[in-house]
């Protein structure tokens, strides 16, 4: 009894599936608007650009990202109590507390 009631709801929702994916295809073949390739690459132009001044902030200005020192270089600064990062020292030096330069 369990077997055939799972098999009528799967035979239920793959119908349903079926019906839904054929009418979205249906769709698709009526909406064929006929854009050449040059239209529709000024139009994706254009929400490209909408979407740039939108959007506002470079990769730059991103707080994860820390330029990287080379040995010898400043690597924080000291405010009052507080030590600030400017840069990350590279693989193998480690920035030294007391001097603020990577060593």
């Amino acid at each position: 009894m369990e077997s055939v009631r799972a098999v009528v709801y799967l035979s239920v929702c793959l119908s349903v599936l079926t019906s839904l994916c054929h009418g979205q295809r249906s769709a698709l073949d009526e909406s064929d608007i006929g854009l050449t390739t040059k239209e529709l690459a000024e139009a994706l132009q254009g929400l490209l650009d909408d979407a740039d001044s939108s959007v506002g902030l470079s990769v730059e200005k991103k707080a994860s990202v820390i330029p990287r020192c080379d040995v010898g270089e400043r690597c924080a600064m000291k405010h009052g109590p507080r030590i600030g990062r400017l840069c990350d020292c590279l693989r193998g030096t480690a920035c030294n507390t007391f001097f603020l330069r990577c060593y």
